[in-house]
C-alpha cells in the first residue's frame, strides 16, 4: 500500500487538528461542574462517562494524520493515569495549551528545537513550584476528601479511606469487581503473590493439591534470570546448608 506524506503546515495543521479534536471532548468535563459525554458502543447501551482518559481512548479519526495527533493526546492521557491514576483531563489541556503555543512559535520563525528546549525548561521550573505549593496528604480525613472528589461517591472515598488507613501509605492495595452488591474489603497480612506453583512434583500435600514449604528461603533479585545456570551455583550453596526450600 502507498504512504501518503505531509511535509511542512500541512503535516503541522493535520496534527492539530486531531489534537483539537480529543482535547476539545475531553475538557469539557474538567472540574466539578464539568460536563459529562455519551460514548457510542458497538454493541449494547452507550457510556455516559466524565473520565478523560475513558473519553480519549474511545476517539479514532478517519484522517491518518489527524489521527496521529490524536494518538499524541491519548497517550498523554493514558501515560498520567498509570502515573496518577487521575488528573488526565488536565494534562490533555496543558497538552492542546502546549501544542497550541508550540506550533504558533514556529510559524513565527522560531527554531523549532529551541522551543522544545523552553518547554523542557519551563516544565522543571512548573514541577519544582508545584511541589512546594503541594499540600502533603497525611490524615485519613485528608484522604477521604481526596478519594471522594475523585471517585465522585462519599461511601467509596470513605472506604477507600478506612482501607489505606489500615494497610499503610505503602501498602499495597488490589482492586476487583465483585458478583455481590456493595463495596466490600478485605485486608490481608503478610506477602502474597498471584502465582502459584510451577510443577505438579513440589506439591507437598496431595489431598488438597497444596505445596506448603516450612522456613523458606526467598531468592530477591533485581537481576533477570534466563535460566537454571544462572542461579546454580546459589542453589548449591543454599543445599550445603542444608536448605533446600526455595
Amino acid at each position: 500500500m502507498a504512504k501518503q506524506i505531509l511535509y511542512s503546515e500541512d503535516a503541522r495543521k493535520a496534527l492539530k487538528r486531531g489534537v483539537d479534536a480529543v482535547a476539545n471532548a475531553v475538557k469539557i468535563t474538567i472540574g466539578p461542574r464539568g460536563r459529562n459525554v455519551v460514548l457510542e458502543k458497538s454493541y449494547g447501551a452507550p457510556t455516559i462517562t466524565n473520565d478523560g482518559v475513558s473519553i480519549a481512548k474511545e476517539i479514532t479519526l478517519k484522517d491518518k494524520f489527524e489521527n496521529m495527533g490524536a494518538e499524541i493526546v491519548k497517550e498523554v492521557a493514558e501515560k498520567t493515569n498509570d502515573i496518577a491514576g487521575d488528573g488526565t483531563t488536565t494534562s490533555v489541556i496543558l497538552t492542546q495549551a502546549i501544542i497550541t503555543e508550540g506550533l504558533r512559535q514556529t510559524t513565527m520563525g522560531v527554531n523549532p528545537m529551541g522551543v522544545r528546549v523552553g518547554i523542557e525548561r519551563a516544565a522543571e521550573k512548573v514541577v519544582e513550584e508545584l511541589k512546594k505549593m503541594a499540600t502533603p496528604i497525611k490524615t485519613k480525613e485528608e484522604i477521604k476528601q481526596v478519594a471522594t472528589i475523585s471517585a465522585e461517591s462519599a461511601e467509596l472515598g470513605e472506604k477507600i479511606a478506612d482501607t489505606i488507613n489500615k494497610v499503610g501509605k505503602d501498602g499495597v492495595v488490589t482492586v476487583e469487581e465483585s458478583q455481590s452488591v456493595g463495596i466490600e474489603y478485605e485486608v490481608v497480612k503478610g506477602l502474597q503473590f498471584d502465582k502459584g506453583y510451577v510443577s505438579p512434583y513440589m506439591v507437598t500435600n496431595a489431598e488438597r493439591m497444596e505445596a506448603v514449604m516450612e522456613d523458606a528461603s526467598i531468592l530477591i533479585t533485581d537481576k533477570k534470570i534466563g535460566g537454571i545456570k544462572e542461579i546454580l551455583p546459589f542453589l548449591e550453596k543454599l543445599a550445603q546448608s542444608g536448605n533446600k526450600n526455595l
